[in-house]
């Protein structure tokens, strides 16, 4: 299936971010302490810090993330629509999922990026970061499965 331009601005936006953090860690390595942020708590607050190797770590996950999603998304047919799949619907269903996967993609790479610049800043998160990640994840997924159930 062709992609749509929605999908193919949120790809290169994914990609765009994950390169773009990824060239900045390169770059500031050398500045970055031995020791930063592993985990944080819900406040934002950070409650574990570590060596900074799992910056790599972190970054390599977010970058298999974007890999799985995108391989997702060149197997329509492998996807648990939670609608039946018929001749007359297939297209629209499967373009609304392709959105799905593409805006997703997007909002996870944007939140990996946020989580290692604030690590490897050895900052703490925003309070606000928890719920608006929770936020943009659920309403992405509720408003794709709205229109994907609209559409069958």
């Amino acid at each position: 299936m062709k992609k749509k331009p929605l999908d193919r601005a949120m790809n290169v936006l994914s990609l765009l971010l994950l390169a773009g953090v990824t060239v900045w860690l390169c770059l500031i390595w050398g500045e970055i302490p031995s020791q930063v942020p592993l985990h944080y708590n819900a406040a934002g607050q950070i409650d574990r810090w570590g060596g900074k190797g799992t910056l790599i770590a972190l970054a390599a996950i977010a970058w298999a993330m974007y890999g799985l999603l995108t391989l997702v998304e060149w197997i329509p047919g492998a996807w648990n629509t939670g609608v039946k799949i018929t001749e007359e619907n297939r297209e629209r269903v499967y373009v609304l999922l392709g959105h799905l996967l593409s805006t997703l993609k997007g909002i996870l790479c944007a939140m990996f990026v946020w989580i290692l610049a604030a690590a490897a800043l050895c900052q703490p998160l925003s309070v606000w970061f928890l719920p608006l990640a929770l936020g943009a994840v659920f309403g992405d997924m509720l408003y794709w499965f709205v229109r994907v159930f609209r559409a069958r």
